[in-house]
Order: structure tokens, then sequence, then C-alpha cells
């Protein structure tokens, strides 16, 4: 169960605005069935409830020369606070690392995603940056070979009151 009370308008205005982010509130409007300011005092709505947590551009890595996507697990060396501390912090500083999760069912401790230019860029950040933090003592990494799958939208028919 979910926190924030939806109803059927700020549903078709969450999936519209994932599928297309850059529409206008107007645009947004008319596709919901509302005039533009209660479209607009919704959308806001769900920006301070925290349920809409952010608008973006998303950035094709290969059209800016970011060829080489990698996951890696990660396994440290102590399970405490503060070398999970450190280690999100320091992980936080790598610009290049565009995911970071710590998890459970596996044989490491986090799951990352890299871009990067090539193998070479690669080395580097592995090497010269992710290995070098404190409590690192495995590093496990898989290549991107084709995304089959894609997005960043949130699957909307859970919630409850209006499926």
């Amino acid at each position: 169960m979910i926190g924030v009370e939806l109803d059927r308008f700020d549903i078709t205005i969450l999936r519209e605005l994932q599928r297309d982010g850059s529409l206008s509130n107007q645009e947004l409007a008319e596709r919901i069935g509302l005039t533009a300011a209660p479209c607009s005092r919704r959308v806001k709505q769900l920006e301070d409830s925290g349920v809409i947590a952010s608008r973006v551009i998303r950035v094709s890595e290969r059209s800016v020369g970011l060829n080489l996507i990698a996951l890696l697990h990660i396994s440290m060396d102590k399970h405490i606070p503060e070398r999970f501390e450190t280690f999100e912090k320091e992980i936080g500083l790598i610009p290049e690392v565009m995911e970071c999760y710590l998890i459970t069912g596996h044989d490491a401790d986090y799951q990352l995603k890299v871009a990067v230019a090539d193998m070479d860029s690669y080395h580097d950040i592995l090497l010269g940056k992710i290995t070098r933090i404190k409590g690192v003592t495995g590093v496990k990494s898989a290549f991107i070979m084709r995304k089959v799958i894609d997005t960043t939208a949130v699957p909307l028919h859970y919630i409850s009151n209006h499926r």
C-alpha cells in the first residue's frame, strides 16, 4: 500500500509523464481531460509528495561515446555500517557510476552500472578507483551487449485503488 492517495487523474498524469516528460502542462491537461490550472496543481502535488521524484533528460550513452556499459558485482570485506558508508560515499564521487544498489541474495554486496568509452577507460575506473575503495575485496564484471528493455517507467497497475 502506498502512502499517497492517487485518483484516476493522478495515475493518468503519471502514465503520460512517464511516456513523455517533455509534455507542456497544456498538452498534459488535454491528454488527461483537465484544464491547465488543475492539471498544474496536481503535478505540483505529486512532486511535493515525492511521488514524482524528479524530471530528467535521458541521454543515449552511445551517442556521446560511452560504448561500454558494465554491470559490476562488488564484494566487501566487512558487513558493518561504517564500511558501507565509506563505500557509498566514495562510489558516489565516480561520475561513470550510473547506478549503485546494495543487494542481497547474491555473492556480492553491491551492483553497479558503469558507463565508459572503452575497455581502457573501464580498466582505469576499475583499478584506479573502484578497487581502491577501502573494504572492496572482489569485483565481478559483466558487459552489456544489447539493451532489451530500457525504461524508467514504474508499473502503475499495482495501485490498488484504481486498477
